[in-house]
């Protein structure tokens, strides 16, 4: 749905881009003319998958960088190391963490897991390319992967509900505070989009996976191009006057899940039909 050059120029960190989204984020970044480097913890994972997509074509090349994000002197040397080629245009902040539990089963070092990554790790990477745009005078773009959970929060996912609020309020925070000095900030809050290591951990059993992606009015998950389309718009300059905006992507689940009365779609014909007002 776009030209093939609407990110040519654009130099793009991908957090967490070695698998599920985030590599398919970056996949099409590139496709498109982006300059990406990816970054993560696993070292082998970024450097298969950039070995990988270098070989489909001619398209510019993917390189990566091993960052654990939560270490705060390990994020300014890998900013530090990418900008001596030239500062970045555009970060997206998709690395995250999450697993299910009953929250009063939570420790604290479970707690921490999901913190560190998302919260402080993204504020982190944040922070660190900002200084930098700003020092510079370079116009930048952050786009951050939220989830619609960021601003209703939910039952048996505690840490990231506060992380991912935590992000959310960052984006909308910096947004004004960076605005004027041409940065943008933005995010996306996808429902279900199916990746093999999210669904292990959060939809453990075939059913509940089921159950899950088919809880929205749409009744499907999300196709991986749906949202990287749409993380294209947002990091291109077609964009522009977006900023401090969270767009949900998630076939209407929240909405669903917000309406008091919406529980009645369960309701068949035949429970519509009795409860319909008698003629007189």
């Amino acid at each position: 749905m776009y030209k093939d050059d609407l990110l040519a120029g654009k130099k793009v960190l991908v957090t967490g881009g070695g698998t599920g989204l985030g590599r398919s984020m970056a996949e099409h970044f590139r496709r498109l003319g982006a300059a990406v480097v990816i970054c993560g913890r696993r070292q082998d994972v970024l450097a298969q998958t950039c070995e990988e997509v270098n070989a489909r074509d001619d398209a510019p090349e993917m390189t990566w960088k091993g960052c654990d994000i939560r270490d705060a002197q390990a994020v300014h040397d890998m900013v530090e190391a990418i900008w001596s080629d030239g500062p970045l245009d555009v970060l997206v902040n998709n690395a995250a963490g999450n697993f299910i539990s009953r929250s009063h089963e939570l420790s604290s070092r479970a707690v921490d897991a999901v913190l560190g990554i998302v919260l402080h790790g993204t504020s982190y990477v944040t922070l660190a390319c900002g200084k930098r745009w700003l020092a510079g005078e370079h116009a930048g773009n952050v786009l951050s992967i939220v989830t619609s959970y960021a601003w209703t929060g939910s039952a048996y996912v505690l840490p990231s509900a506060m992380a991912k609020a935590g992000v959310l309020a960052m984006t909308r925070s910096l947004a004004v505070e960076w605005g004027p000095h041409g940065i943008r900030l933005n995010a996306i809050a996808p429902g279900p989009f199916p990746t093999k290591g999210a669904w292990e951990r959060l939809v453990p059993r075939p059913e509940l996976a089921e159950r899950f992606e088919q809880k929205n009015p749409l009744r499907r998950a999300g196709r991986h191009e749906e949202l990287t389309n749409l993380a294209c718009y947002l990091i291109s300059d077609q964009s522009g006057y977006v900023n401090g905006e969270v767009v949900t992507i998630d076939g209407g689940e929240w909405l669903q899940g917000a309406g008091q009365f919406n529980f009645l779609s369960e309701m068949t014909d035949g429970d519509w039909e009795a409860i319909k007002p008698k003629k007189k």
